[in-house]
């Protein structure tokens, strides 16, 4: 009977940019208000209210047994998730959907070995996979359905008929966990934001949480913590002797159109990047959270940053601002235009502007792009090729590194804002 209820749940989301709700062509859909068409929600407009909770921090085995799709009978665990609730979840997890955490599916598959498990996501994770190398790397992963979900609906009926064992969801939208659990499905919170937009914080905790779910795979989040640690404090070693005066200044796009122009304030991803590679956001005065940070060419100009990174969810490529091929904006008095210092995000098994498995090899990357002399001795392409293969027993080729470091225009196919 809850499922059937849930069918007809229509939930508004409490994120920035939805108001209101809607129900499927067919009426059996449920919105869960979670937008699964911007990266505002894979890394999410919606904010994750702090939850107390006294629940363990791994996973436990419980007493309860249940019998799973070939009949057999086993046990069930309890883990805790970002929003602290406990969540009773099948002791060996087979059938996994994600909804609005839009880097989740890279990251559980890269941490698997394999995407096989990967059951249903959302279209804009899927158009990733298709673009970037998750789908060459790991081709069963584009099997899995997208047709429950439709832009930032969720239709129940679609998603009960992937069977999933677990279903994740951005832990932000109360009210799409609400939904979730009323129709009967196992659902977990992933946070975007409760780490302040720490990009390998977030992704240290993100595989934590899978540790807790599929625990064969052993060391692999003290493991791969560890690394991104090193990577890290390698950095800071190299750029906490520079003066004020030296720190670059740094803007980012993440959007960019003839329409819009968004860029990361303090509150998003782009300001750890800044921090953490030793330069200055220069619109962390913006106030505006997560893509929600308009802004015009007059401030640019104001700013007139020294480097520029470009993100993957926009089309726009560097010789666009080169060469002002963007609306009726002039780029040319910008000092990273004039110095050819404006820069693609890499696009490996999801968009690097969001925490994801490639999120220690951006970052050095991104401060080799920024201080050149400082890392001259960084071989990037033997770096992701050594980092790929002792965390995740991934072999790639130079061709597929060099790929993955200078993505085209169809990176950004699929996302829509």
């Amino acid at each position: 009977m809850k499922k059937l209820t849930a069918i007809i749940l229509c939930v508004c989301l409490g994120a920035a940019g939805l108001t209101g709700c809607q129900a499927g062509a067919s009426g059996a859909s449920a919105s869960t208000g979670a937008s699964a068409s911007t990266d505002a929600s894979a890394v999410s407009g919606a904010s994750d209210a702090p939850v107390a909770s006294t629940a363990p921090s791994q996973a436990t085995k419980t007493t309860t047994q249940q019998e799973d799709k070939e009949g057999n009978t086993g046990g069930t665990v309890i883990i805790t998730d970002h929003t602290g609730s406990q969540v009773e979840i099948p002791g060996e997890v087979n059938r996994v959907v994600v909804t609005d955490i839009l880097p989740l599916p890279s990251i559980i598959t890269v941490f698997l070995g394999s995407g096989e498990k990967i059951v249903g996501m959302a279209p804009t994770s899927m158009s990733a996979a298709r673009t970037g190398l998750l789908g060459e790397l790991f081709p069963d992963i584009l099997n899995a359905s997208t047709d429950f979900m439709n832009g930032s609906d969720i239709n129940m009926e679609e998603l009960m008929k992937l069977e999933p064992d677990v279903v994740f969801y951005n832990a932000g939208s109360k009210e799409t966990g609400e939904a979730l659990r009323s129709a009967g499905f196992a659902a977990v919170g992933v946070s975007v934001n409760k780490w302040d937009y720490d990009s390998i914080e977030t992704y240290d905790q993100w595989i934590s949480l899978l540790s807790q779910i599929f625990p064969e795979k052993g060391d692999t989040a003290e493991r791969v913590s560890q690394y991104s640690q090193k990577v890290y404090e390698d950095i800071q070693n190299k750029v906490s002797g520079l003066k004020d005066e030296e720190r670059k200044h740094i803007l980012f796009l993440f959007n960019y159109s003839d329409t819009t122009m968004v860029t990361s304030g303090k509150k998003f991803f782009g300001q750890f990047w800044c921090d953490a590679v030793g330069g200055r956001n220069v619109a962390e005065g913006v106030a505006a959270e997560n893509s929600n940070a308009v802004i015009n060419m007059e401030q640019v100009y104001e700013w007139n940053p020294d480097i520029i990174f470009i993100t993957n969810f926009t089309p726009v490529q560097p010789e666009d601002l080169y060469e002002n091929a963007v609306g009726q904006d002039d780029w040319s008095p910008v000092k990273a235009v004039q110095d050819k210092n404006v820069f693609k995000l890499p696009l490996g098994t999801y968009r690097s502007y969001t925490p994801s498995t490639d999120t220690p090899m951006t970052l050095l990357w991104m401060a080799k792009q920024v201080y050149p002399d400082l890392f001259a001795d960084v071989d990037i392409t033997r770096e992701v090729k050594d980092y790929y293969k002792e965390m995740y027993g991934v072999e790639l080729s130079g061709e597929q590194v060099q790929r993955m470091y200078h993505p085209g225009r169809d990176a950004a196919a699929g996302y829509k804002k």
